[in-house]
């Protein structure tokens, strides 16, 4: 399996991202990684890391698209930078995937530059996993896609669905349209337009329907279909209370306990932590690509660049691209 790693892609690259790549490949069997950025950066903590040896290759890449730049402008105007560089990797064969923690922004945007859709795919989407109460679900899009069609929220669905089957082990995805009510009528003519592809598709038996925002985490669809706005603000506002959920309950369990039973308690809630934490899953693909492509959080560390990697390689060992063509000849 080979990837092109994006080495500049994220708030604290690229060490972070140098170290996860090291890490992957000392344990992944088959795994090949070239990384993509600037030589003289890079090439340094390959040694420091211990990757001498192992099979990393490195690609230079002159030009960095910072994570506050404007996606498409900073594409015009930094044609050497590393994004680009490992889409343009992927269409020249040279590898099978590739993974960012980069301008989320660039990296949709230089694939649709590059338009490498699986046939039939009108516009890929983005598909992050979620707890809930039944076992992970798949939430898409969240953000390649603002203003989308009613035939793309519809393949979202299929994508969503296979992948939940493939990589989440769901048997039979429950595929559920967010809305602001559960009826068929209500919503906008986007979703009211796509509640009616879902009923009359051979996806019928699996959509549930509509639901609404606070049955996102109550297990009630193993795939949560959207557009990209609206997806990027849940997952977004989700993040944040989570995140003040478990600090303000563990400051007041924690207060009201000592000595071994404070100790016990906050490893609890670390444990708790990590559950959830986005390095687990490490990214989150891209689904309509011809190929392979894994965004991660910009804020990503080894283990999540590890974990991002494996993710790539479970995908094209799985076979999920050929599962979602096969799923699209049946509409």
């Amino acid at each position: 399996m080979r990837i092109a790693l994006d080495a500049m892609g994220g708030d604290y690259a690229p060490r972070p991202i140098v170290q996860g790549a090291v890490e992957a490949v000392s344990t992944l069997d088959g795994l090949e990684v070239t990384l993509v950025g600037d030589r003289s950066a890079v090439e340094p903590l390959v040694c420091e890391f211990g990757g001498d040896g192992l099979p990393l290759r490195v690609v230079h890449a002159s030009q960095v698209v910072g994570m506050d730049e404007s996606p498409a402008e900073a594409l015009r105007r930094k044609p050497d930078n590393s994004i680009l560089r490992c889409w343009q990797l992927l269409a020249e064969g040279q590898v099978d995937a590739l993974v960012s923690a980069g301008n989320t922004g660039a990296v949709v945007g230089a694939g649709l530059f590059m338009r490498r859709f699986i046939p039939g795919i009108k516009r890929p989407g983005i598909a992050v996993t979620i707890p809930s109460p039944t076992g992970p679900c798949v939430l898409i899009d969240v953000g390649a896609n603002t203003h989308p069609k009613p035939e793309h929220l519809f393949q979202y669905g299929l994508m969503g669905m296979v992948y939940a089957k493939e990589i989440l082990h769901v048997h039979e995805p429950r595929i559920g349209l967010l809305n602001v009510g559960t009826e068929g009528v209500k919503g906008n003519e986007l979703t009211r337009e796509t509640h009616r592809k879902f009923a009359d598709s051979h996806l019928a038996t699996q959509f549930v329907g509509n639901i609404e925002g606070r049955d996102v985490f109550a297990g009630r669809a193993d795939v949560i279909v959207c557009d990209g706005f609206v997806g990027n603000v849940v997952l977004k506002v989700c993040e944040g209370l989570v995140e003040m959920m478990l600090r303000t309950t563990a400051e007041e369990v924690i207060r009201r306990q000592d000595g071994q039973g404070r100790a016990a308690t906050l490893e609890a809630f670390e444990t708790l932590k990590r559950r959830y934490h986005y390095s687990t899953y490490g990214g989150a693909p891209l689904l309509g690509i011809d190929g392979i492509c894994i965004i991660c959080h910009g804020s990503s560390d080894a283990a999540a660049i590890r974990n991002a990697l494996r993710t790539a390689a479970e995908f094209a060992r799985l076979r999920v691209n050929d599962k979602i063509k096969s799923e699209l000849a049946l509409d």
